[in-house]
């Protein structure tokens, strides 16, 4: 988070961070579709379910409130932070960020574990929700009362032991998304490579 991202309202800096992200100004949440990108001309993606659009809402909160960007490590950590501080009955939210999370180990091992730890020490919005009296508060007011505005202690032992709990629930949750997945892939490849 910048400096001048702190005096402005959790609202305001939204839309910011919605400018420098290329997102549409209202994100995207009505959207039917997210694209994640193109195969030639065909869009691959997956339908914006209401659970997404409701853990994305907050999602989004997050990286405001973190600073942590939107890139693939951005997003590694954001995940990893999620995570430890917990994503409530979102499961749309603790099923995405188990599979950011292992990203993290490819993109960036050391900042997945720092954000990791950061979450453990903080709160996060997942149990309080998305409320438009949320857009109206302080930046700096709310990333005080989520415990994000002070540095994260040395780990633990616990923090360590939960790291690689979760990071083993994060491999199960890539093995069995890539299990659901190996049937249409293969029977796409089929049709390509029939022609």
């Amino acid at each position: 988070m910048t400096t001048s991202n702190a005096t402005l309202t959790v609202g305001e800096a939204r839309a910011r961070y919605f400018a420098e992200a290329g997102f549409p100004p209202d994100g995207g949440y009505a959207a039917k579709f997210v694209q994640l990108g193109k195969l030639g001309p065909v869009p691959f993606g997956f339908p914006n379910s209401n659970s997404r659009r409701k853990a994305v809402a907050l999602h989004d909160l997050h990286h405001v409130l973190t600073g942590y960007k939107t890139d693939w490590t951005g997003e590694a950590e954001i995940s990893a932070f999620e995570i430890a501080s917990g994503c409530g009955r979102m499961w749309f939210a603790w099923y995405i960020n188990l599979q950011g999370m292992l990203m993290g180990w490819l993109v960036d091992p050391g900042a997945t574990w720092r954000a990791w730890v950061r979450g453990r020490y903080s709160r996060n919005l997942y149990l309080e929700g998305y409320s438009e009296a949320l857009l109206r508060e302080p930046v700096q007011a709310l990333r005080q009362r989520l415990g994000l505005d002070r540095p994260a202690p040395a780990p633990s032992a616990r923090d360590y032991a939960s790291y690689a709990f979760w990071g083993g629930l994060a491999l199960v949750d890539a093995a069995v998304t890539l299990s659901a997945l190996a049937l249409p892939i293969a029977g796409v490849l089929k049709l390509f490579l029939r022609g």
